[in-house]
């Protein structure tokens, strides 16, 4: 499937995480980098995260560096936070959390944990191995159902607060496959830029 840049992000954060989120958004995406999350922490005093990554899903340390960099003075100009802060820049990982409805299509057939806003088929927490994704929403193979539920359930994006993916020998095998993958295209990539 190929990553849409500009897809919107299914979840987003709200006070000061979204404020500095609309502040660096547009910086990222000049730069080819998808924001995945912002979060303020009380870590180390206090430490605002900043998860992002390629449109291919990959984020290397120099990635991060370059972020760094760049969103360190948009930072500075737009001074969202009133206090001193580090500045944290991390790629999502490999049990990431997941924003865009693509993030659904690309890890299919793995585990996920979520959590939606309104009761789905009488519950708001799941668990389970993403079955399908479409536009509308993807369908989880649940891990245990409870005696009388289906086994499958499909639930709305529109309905969805959080879901992150569960780490699992397989979801790392397949993403140091991805990872490998990305890696060997952007090689090919550059070695014919450079003919």
């Amino acid at each position: 499937m190929t990553e849409i840049q500009n897809e919107p992000r299914l979840i987003v954060e709200t006070g000061l995480d979204r404020r500095v989120a609309d502040i660096i958004e547009p910086t990222l995406e000049q730069l080819g980098y998808r924001l995945v999350r912002v979060r303020m922490s009380a870590q180390n005093g206090l430490t605002m995260q900043i998860m992002c990554e390629r449109n291919d899903g990959t984020m290397t340390v120099e990635d991060c560096e370059a972020v760094s960099m760049a969103v360190s003075p948009v930072l500075d100009v737009e001074d969202p936070v009133d206090k001193a802060y580090h500045l944290e820049v991390s790629s999502p990982g490999i049990d990431r959390p997941m924003v865009r409805k693509s993030d659904f299509a690309r890890w299919q057939g793995h585990l996920v944990k979520c959590e939606t806003s309104i009761l789905v088929d009488g519950r708001k927490r799941f668990r389970g191995k993403i079955v399908s994704s479409d536009a509308d929403g993807f369908k989880v193979e649940r891990d245990q159902p409870a005696y009388g539920e289906e086994p499958t359930v499909v639930i709305p994006f529109s309905a969805l607060a959080e879901a992150k993916l569960i780490l699992t020998d397989d979801l790392i095998r397949d993403a140091l496959r991805a990872d490998k993958a990305a890696k060997a295209e952007a090689a090919n990539q550059n070695g014919e830029d450079e003919e």
